[in-house]
């Protein structure tokens, strides 16, 4: 298979961008619910539905930031986890975008700004090297899980719908960050173990930005 002109790859992430920003990315399923919600008032209609905007613009921001990080990623094995990343978390963005609907909401008219800046942080990252890249998604994701928390704990009560929404985003983030840890686990402890040095020698070594978010990695 030849490879990709730059061109190609221009064109990919113009689609991409197009897509996300229509609210047409491809999805195999809608959010499947195991309840119904309790009659809501408007007010509590409306506090859901602010929520759920916030949370379908830090999907919007989450493409952006994978697909930044894709264009500049300088290993083919790192583009593809984030390509890979950026497909699993388009159902996140969909079920957020349908619960709006039917929450009789809408999305945010700021999603192109946040989605190009965005953007624009990803591919500086990415500029920073495939480790550190990689590093930002796990910090990333484990924030966006504390962000989900907060939101869980704000839902009006009988809203279960989009309670059960969130949870499950929740859970999908989760596992998002452990994946990407173990990634790096492996080799930092290696590294670690042939040297037979201290865990914050080889974190210096690497270059992390972010001293604590491989630490537990490297306690062999």
């Amino acid at each position: 298979m030849r490879a990709l002109h730059w061109t190609d790859q221009l064109l990919g992430h113009v689609d991409r961008s197009l897509k996300t920003l229509t609210g047409t990315l491809p999805v195999a399923n809608s959010f499947e619910y195991d309840s119904r919600d309790d009659p809501l008032t408007l007010d509590e209609q409306s506090k859901s539905r602010q929520l759920m905007r916030v949370n379908h613009c830090g999907e919007v921001c989450a493409q952006g930031l994978y697909h930044g990080q894709m264009l500049s990623a300088r290993n083919d094995s790192t583009k593809a986890h984030l390509e890979h990343a950026a497909e699993d978390e388009q159902k996140h963005l969909v079920w957020c975008q349908e619960r709006l609907r039917e929450l009789n909401g809408q999305t945010s008219y700021l999603n192109p700004f946040w989605y190009g800046a965005s953007f624009m942080v990803g591919a500086a990252t990415g500029l920073m090297g495939d480790k550190v890249s990689l590093g930002f998604i796990a910090a990333t994701e484990e924030e966006v899980c504390k962000h989900l928390d907060r939101h869980l704990a704000e839902l009006p009560e009988g809203d279960h719908r989009t309670r059960e929404i969130i949870a499950q985003m929740q859970a999908d983030e989760a596992v998002g960050a452990t994946i990407v840890r173990k990634s790096l686990e492996v080799p930092l402890r290696l590294i670690s173990f042939n040297a037979d040095r201290e865990g914050s020698v080889i974190l210096d070594a690497v270059g992390f930005a972010d001293r604590s978010l491989l630490r537990d990695s490297l306690c062999v």
